[in-house]
């Protein structure tokens, strides 16, 4: 695609997802009218409709317009980075990485800050990752390796969870929720709490687009054109962790987006490693919104966790892509 179609498609991608914002102050355990909902969102009156949307409903969906495009980023940059399409947040163990410390911090230290976990996450994040990196050569060896890799560590990680949740009691009903992922009951403070983690990686990753772009190229190729591997690639790395620090503490570990949003994005063959992350960061809002309104809305007055929504949307849509043939980090099927 050219500029312009680029352009063009995250814009129309980008009014889906806020088309999907509009539907989710609409549905729920009380539905609400189109007539309802434009009224309170341009003047709040105070009432029920007015609470539902301006506190429950409009703080959530853009929380999950935020928490899928940082995702989505995040698997591209990590997909890049490793010149592997197998990886993603949950591949290579960053999300892993990123939920055991913070359970473990609201288990046995319940007094620490909830402003720290997104630190605690990027570091956890950062180890997990860099463990299987060095398990797949540098990110270097082949798809499998980083696969089994990955999760093996996600494994041990999970074992480490699941023992510290069998120590909580009356708690674990609510982790396990969380460990889910989903976005029931966030608010606007969890928006901001976020928002700055998805930003910085979204901002981050679009300023170094060509040292990104840099990285598809192989080693000898990207040292040749005078790339510091040493001082980019922990960089590239960190920043690659930065949205899963912000969206995991907030939304639990939320599947399949960074894995599959970059790939959807590459289909599309726009020109340019800044069009693919604008287009990876619009379907990832567009895919996690989605979800989460049909989380809320299928099973009413209940909610089910939106990682799941999204592992059953999006796994028969990701199969369908590999059957068409073998993806490539060029968004080609051959």
């Amino acid at each position: 695609m050219s500029s312009r179609q680029s352009s063009l498609a995250i814009g129309l991608i980008v009014i889906a997802s806020m088309l999907a914002v509009m539907l989710g102050l609409l549905v729920g355990a009380k539905p609400i009218s189109i007539e309802t909902a434009v009224r309170v969102l341009l003047a709040p009156d105070g009432k029920i409709e007015s609470i539902l949307v301006w506190t429950l409903r409009l703080p959530r969906s853009l929380t999950a317009v935020a928490g899928g495009a940082g995702l989505a980023v995040s698997g591209y940059v990590l997909q890049t980075l490793t010149r592997n399409p197998l990886a993603d947040p949950g591949i290579t163990g960053v999300t892993s990485g990123a939920v055991a410390p913070i359970v473990c911090c609201f288990v046995f230290v319940p007094w620490l800050s909830a402003g720290y976990y997104p630190f605690i996450g990027l570091v956890g994040g950062l180890a997990a990752a860099s463990v299987t990196f060095w398990v797949s050569r540098g990110g270097q060896g082949r798809p499998l390796q980083l696969a089994l890799g990955g999760v093996s560590i996600s494994l041990f990680l999970g074992a480490i969870t699941t023992y510290v949740l069998l120590l909580t009691g009356p708690q674990s009903a609510s982790l396990l929720f969380w460990l889910a992922g989903g976005f029931q009951g966030r608010t606007w403070s969890h928006l901001l709490y976020m928002l700055p983690w998805t930003i910085a990686g979204i901002a981050g990753a679009l300023a170094l687009r060509r040292v990104i772009g840099m990285f598809m190229l192989s080693d000898h190729a990207a040292a040749g054109m005078g790339l510091q591997l040493g001082l980019w690639k922990p960089l590239i790395l960190i920043l690659a962790v930065i949205p899963v620090a912000g969206v995991a503490p907030v939304a639990g570990p939320v599947a399949f987006v960074g894995l599959a949003a970059p790939h959807i994005a590459r289909l599309l063959k726009p020109q340019g490693t800044g069009w693919e992350i604008g287009l990876s960061a619009a379907l990832g809002a567009l895919i996690v919104t989605l979800a989460d309104v049909i989380a809320r809305s299928v099973a009413i007055p209940r909610e089910l966790p939106v990682g799941i929504i999204t592992a059953l949307l999006g796994g028969p849509v990701f199969i369908y892509l590999i059957q068409r043939g073998q993806l490539n980090l060029a968004g080609e099927t051959r």
